[in-house]
């Protein structure tokens, strides 16, 4: 091998080693789910979002270089009771007449053994933006699947004010699941 052979193959080498690492890029496929649970005096409800849209980078081997987007509309929040629904999408609730989505961003990832990680990141919701850990399983292939759960503080981003704020009445914990289904960003 020639001098300047090497001189290429080490110059390769070195740019190679020093370029940063990258985690495949994903965007949610069909069969994704997003849905909350709650009570109010004493029963138990469960609500699902009028949709959301996530797109991920992810590798277990490369965590420092994941992040992870959810987009989340609030408008179309359905409980399954027309009153509750309506009461939800409120000014006191959501208000989305003035903050239609929620956001979900997530830059740093922890392994928490075998295919378990979590996801610490920020909620952004009614103007308020609070860190929120998302802990979730990673089922690898074709199409990756992220199923995890996260627990929100409602009052942190003003959910429920006033004669809602009273947590014997609503709780304050929030409790959060989700099942992304993805696929490689095409």
């Amino acid at each position: 091998m020639k001098p300047s052979d090497r001189a290429r193959l080490a110059l390769a080498s070195l740019l190679l080693a020093s370029a940063p690492a990258m985690a495949a890029d994903y965007v949610q496929a069909p069969g994704s789910t997003l849905v909350f649970a709650s009570n109010y005096q004493g029963e138990t409800f469960t609500g699902k979002f009028g949709g959301f849209t996530t797109t991920m980078s992810f590798d277990p081997a490369q965590l420092a270089a994941s992040k992870l987007d959810v987009a989340i509309q609030l408008a179309g929040t359905q409980t399954g009771n027309k009153d509750r629904d309506d009461t939800l999408v409120s000014p006191d609730f959501f208000n989305v007449g003035k903050f239609a989505q929620a956001r979900y961003t997530a830059t740093r990832f922890r392994s928490l053994g075998g295919n378990q990680y979590a996801a610490d990141g920020t909620l952004s919701l009614r103007g308020a933006s609070k860190p929120v850990t998302l802990t979730f399983t990673w089922t690898p292939g074709a199409q990756p699947v992220l199923t995890g759960k996260a627990t929100v503080k409602r009052l942190d981003f003003g959910i429920g004010g006033g004669d809602w704020a009273d947590t014997s009445t609503i709780p304050n914990d929030v409790a959060i699941s989700t099942k992304v289904v993805l696929k490689p960003r095409p």
